[in-house]
C-alpha cells in the first residue's frame, strides 16, 4: 500500500533551506494534474539531452584563468561566435538513480523508475567528497534550463545532504571539497582549492510535482544547480545516535530516506528514516546505548546480544 512519507528533520529544514518564502507565488500556483513518473521522465531526459547538446560553459577561462577571474560558471548557448564551442554533453559525467512515485504525493504507483543524472566537475578540489550522509559546506545557484534563477546561497551554508532534494545531494558527492580550512584572522576563512561543478537534474530528482520549498518551482522542472563545494564534516551522524548517517543506509542504495526499521511502530503521518531516528527500532532504548564506542565516544562497531543475526539496534526483542 502507497504511504505518503512525512520525514521530519528536527535540526535542519527539508529541501534546499535558503529558499525563501514567497506567498504570492504560492496564491497564484497553477495546478498540475499529477502525471506518470516514468512518462515525465523520459521527457526530462529528451530535454536535458537537449540542453547539454546545445549549450556550453566557460571552460577556455579555466583553463587558462586570469589573474582577476572570479571562477563563475558561465553557461550560455551555442550559436553565432560562440557556434564552435564544445557542448556540455562532452564533458558531462552521468549517474543512473531509481526513485518510486512514493516519493511524491498524489502520483499513481510506480517504483525504480531510472532518473539520470548529469554533474559536470569544472574544478576538482583538493581535498576529498562528502557522502550522501554528511553535513556539507557549499554555496549554489539554482536555475531552470532557460536560465532564469530560483535560489541561490552566498555567502556559504552548511547543508545535510540527505535532508535535500535527492539530485541535489547525490550530486554533491560528486565533487571534491577544498583542503585544510585556514583561518584568514579577520573574520574570514580560506578553504584552498575547492571543488567547482554542477548539476543537471530531471524533476524526478528533484521536486517532482511539488513547487519547492519557496512555493514558485513550477511542477516537472528540470533543474541545474552551479555548486562551489568548500568543505564538508566526515561522518556526519545527524540524529546524533552515536552512528555515523552513512552506515543507516541499510539497503546500500544511496537513499537514507527509505531505510526506517520501525516504520510500523510509528503515528500516522509519521516517517523517521533511521537517520533522523535516535531510536531506531523503538524499543524504548536509545540507539547510542546498543553500540560499541571507544572512550572518546566515536563508533566503534555494532552489537548482536543474542546472535540472532540482527544488529542490538534494530532488534527490539534482542
Amino acid at each position: 500500500m502507497k504511504r505518503n512519507k512525512l520525514s521530519i528533520f528536527f535540526l535542519l529544514v527539508i529541501g534546499l533551506y535558503s529558499c525563501r518564502n514567497d506567498d504570492d507565488g504560492l496564491l497564484d500556483a497553477e495546478v498540475v494534474p499529477p502525471r506518470l513518473l516514468s512518462e515525465v521522465a523520459a521527457e526530462d531526459e529528451t530535454e536535458l539531452n537537449e540542453y547539454l547538446s546545445t549549450h556550453f560553459y566557460n571552460y577556455e577561462e579555466f583553463q587558462n584563468p586570469s589573474d582577476d577571474f572570479d571562477f563563475n560558471i558561465v553557461i550560455d548557448t551555442i550559436a553565432g561566435d560562440n557556434s564552435s564551442k564544445r557542448p556540455l554533453i562532452d564533458d558531462v559525467q552521468s549517474e543512473i538513480i531509481l526513485v518510486s512515485s512514493d516519493n511524491f504525493s498524489g502520483l499513481e504507483e510506480e517504483n525504480d523508475v531510472p532518473h539520470k543524472l548529469y554533474y559536470l566537475e569544472v574544478r576538482p578540489g583538493e581535498g576529498e567528497s562528502p557522502t550522501i550522509g554528511d553535513n556539507a559546506i557549499i554555496s549554489y545557484e539554482g536555475s531552470y534550463l532557460d536560465g532564469n534563477l530560483f535560489d541561490s546561497s552566498i555567502p556559504p551554508l552548511s547543508l545535510y545532504l540527505s535532508g535535500t532534494v535527492r539530485g541535489f545531494g547525490q550530486g554533491i558527492t560528486k565533487f571534491k571539497s577544498g583542503g585544510e580550512i585556514v583561518d584568514n584572522g579577520d573574520g574570514t576563512v580560506d578553504f584552498g582549492t575547492y571543488g567547482i561543478g554542477v548539476i543537471f537534474m530531471p524533476s524526478g530528482l528533484g521536486y517532482g510535482n511539488g513547487r519547492g520549498p519557496s512555493g514558485t518551482i513550477p511542477a516537472y522542472s528540470p533543474l541545474v544547480f552551479k555548486v562551489d563545494s568548500f568543505s564538508f564534516v566526515e561522518n556526519t551522524d545527524f540524529d546524533g545516535d552515536g552512528i555515523p548517517s552513512i552506515l543507516e543506509d541499510l539497503n546500500g542504495d544511496g537513499d537514507l530516506n527509505n531505510d526506517n526499521t520501525d516504520e510500523d511502530t510509528e503515528p500516522l503521518g509519521i516517517y523517521l528514516a533511521n537517520h533522523n531516528d535516535s531510536d531506531d527500532d523503538a524499543d524504548g532504548i536509545p540507539t547510542i546505548d546498543e553500540i560499541e564506542l571507544d572512550a572518546d565516544g566515536n563508533f566503534v562497531g555494532f552489537r548482536d546480544t543474542d546472535g540472532d543475526g540482527i544488529h542490538d539496534h534494530l532488534d527490539n526483542d534482542n
